[in-house]
């Protein structure tokens, strides 16, 4: 399956298309545009159909295939005052946005060039529900929580139900199996309406040939539904029968790839195809302390505990991820990547190379089957591993993570490397002071 990411405007679009066909009973209000600078956004104002965008409290964020939109502070909107974002302030921060480069704090950087505008949408955190589909082997997979927002990732397991559907199941059983795994905490007047939307948009995801698709969250207002955040990917290998289903998609160049190294266009290329996420970004190609974390939440806290720990960001060589499940192929083509670039270089100072192989309590990655890839790695580099003097420090939880940690250890041994392994009992960041006190 060739995944290929599309922006969040044309997800849209394709929602609102299909809405009568796939979600009877609900009432889905598309209002969106996509823009490139004020002046355009100032300009659809003035076409009819679009003059909710002078009438209405307005929300702006750039839809240019990264997340953690929020966090970046990279959206425009007020909840104190509905009203206060006007079509001239929104236009202004987009202009403001487009004026100079933008680095997240992923760390890829480089200037944004589309936003998207919408209404905003007055609701209670108890009115946002989280739903996504995408293929595990070949199995799909459901996602299910009444909680959504930028935090449903902490805590997945707790709060996230996982459906899977094999790809051969009738529909009859397919209702039946997501009744039977609603979320808990889905306030009784809303079980049935969630239950049903829930279906219909396992429907939609396979109908339409989507690898990916997230709404988080989707807000539900009676039968008004509201698609606040949508992320997706479509199945490219279904293109030519999709025609214009898939109303004009366009498969965008993710935001920093133009000004990439040739082994972070090579990862995001490879993620591009994968149901997994692969992430790598270099920030110092001579640093000392290099990478490999599971999760987009825990590369976010890894990255911040070396710069404070070590003193010196400029220890911190790369950023990125492997998380969602990826092949061991994937991943030791991640670890191949990593491994090369850190043993060019011996560390200026004469000091150890240090690797960190971290992540919190997986949801549904299977440890050991990812620390095959990453030992099959080791066994091609361990020389030059060991030539740039290379410690490594592993921390990891999750399905079959004590076969996991016991093969990784047992390899490193074998071949002669520096390894210190833990489990979830120790707490997930700790590896780092353990390496930097050494």
């Amino acid at each position: 399956m060739a995944q290929r990411a599309i922006r969040e405007y044309d997800g849209k679009a394709i929602f609102s298309k299909h809405w009568e066909k796939y979600f009877s009973g609900f009432h889905y209000g598309f209002k969106s545009v996509l823009v490139t600078n004020g002046d355009e956004l100032r300009a659809c104002a003035q076409k009819h159909g679009f003059e909710w965008l002078k009438q209405e409290a307005l929300v702006a964020k750039p839809d240019m295939l990264f997340g953690k939109r929020g966090k970046n502070d990279l959206v425009l909107f007020k909840t104190n005052k509905p009203g206060d974002v006007t079509l001239e302030e929104a236009a202004a921060w987009i202009d403001e946005k487009i004026s100079h480069e933008t680095t997240l704090l992923s760390g890829q950087h480089g200037t944004l060039t589309h936003f998207i505008i919408e209404p905003f949408t007055p609701h209670s955190q108890d009115q946002e529900y989280y739903i996504s589909a995408t293929t595990v082997g070949e199995d799909d997979v459901l996602y299910l929580s009444a909680e959504g927002g930028m935090e449903v990732e902490e805590g997945w397991e707790e709060k996230v139900n996982e459906v899977t559907i094999p790809i051969t199941m009738d529909d009859a059983n397919i209702a039946h199996l997501i009744r039977a795994n609603v979320p808990a905490g889905i306030p009784a007047e809303n079980k049935e309406r969630f239950i049903t939307f829930a279906e219909q948009f396992y429907k939609f995801y396979r109908d339409l040939n989507f690898a990916y698709l997230e709404i988080n969250p989707i807000v539900m207002i009676g039968n008004d539904m509201h698609i606040l955040d949508l992320v997706a990917r479509l199945d490219d290998t279904a293109g030519f029968m999709m025609g214009e289903s898939w109303c004009g998609a366009e498969f965008p160049t993710a935001f920093g790839m133009e000004d990439q190294s040739p082994e972070e266009k090579a990862i995001a290329e490879a993620d591009s195809k994968s149901g997994a996420s692969l992430k790598l970004t270099i920030l110092n190609p001579m640093g000392r302390i290099w990478t490999m974390v599971a999760g987009g939440g825990a590369s976010v806290v890894y990255a911040d505990t070396i710069a404070d720990l070590s003193g010196n960001v400029a220890d911190l060589a790369n950023y990125g991820e492997y998380s969602g499940g990826p092949t061991t192929g994937e991943t030791k083509f991640y670890a191949d990547t990593v491994l090369d670039l850190m043993t060019r270089h011996k560390d200026p100072k004469g000091r150890d190379k240090i690797l960190i192989i971290g992540g919190a309590i997986a949801n549904f990655t299977d440890v050991a089957k990812t620390f095959t890839g990453i030992i099959q790695s080791f066994e091609t580099y361990a020389d030059k591993m060991k030539a740039v003097g290379t410690r490594i420090y592993v921390r990891r939880g999750g399905p079959n993570y004590e076969k996991g940690l016991k093969d990784i250890k047992e390899a490193a041994d074998r071949l002669g490397l520096y390894i210190e392994v833990y489990g979830p009992e120790t707490h997930v960041t700790d590896i780092v002071r353990m390496a930097l006190e050494k």
